[in-house]
């Protein structure tokens, strides 16, 4: 009678711990803007609401892929085209790069190292003057 007890004790606590520990329901893993990372939402500052990258307009490659697969690196504009926001898979969040110059069909976007040129429908990413990303 103990060890049946003891066993029952056993499985109704792990029933428990089970149920505080299971797996989360979908759509829970909300950050704190309220994007939904599992359905690939990620916070834009310039849009200022949950986008998906994968949907944006302008998708870069990677330059130089060390792997067997190739990289994307997400672009968005704000609506003046003063700022672009940059999104790197190595990164975690975006990175603002604000308009330097704009020339004839050439406009180039810098923060610190990097440097996105966009010249006409073509796009460069560099870091310290080397590509790293382009369309």
């Amino acid at each position: 009678m103990k060890k049946q007890i003891l066993v029952m004790t056993i499985l109704l606590a792990s029933f428990s711990y089970a149920q505080e520990v299971g797996p989360k329901a979908l759509g829970s893993d909300r950050d704190k803007h309220g994007c939904i990372g599992s359905a690939g939402y990620t916070y834009s500052q310039i849009k200022k609401d949950c986008i998906r990258l994968f949907e944006q307009k302008v998708l870069l490659k990677e330059a130089n892929p060390k792997g067997s697969y190739t990289s994307n690196a997400a672009v968005v504009f704000s609506e003046d085209h003063k700022k672009a926001e940059i999104f790197l898979p190595t990164s975690k969040g975006s990175v603002i790069l604000s308009r330097t110059t704009s020339y004839k069909n050439t406009t180039v976007y810098k923060k610190g190292g990097l440097t996105l040129i966009k010249d006409k429908d073509n796009y460069t990413l560099t870091r310290s003057k080397k590509i790293i990303y382009s369309l």
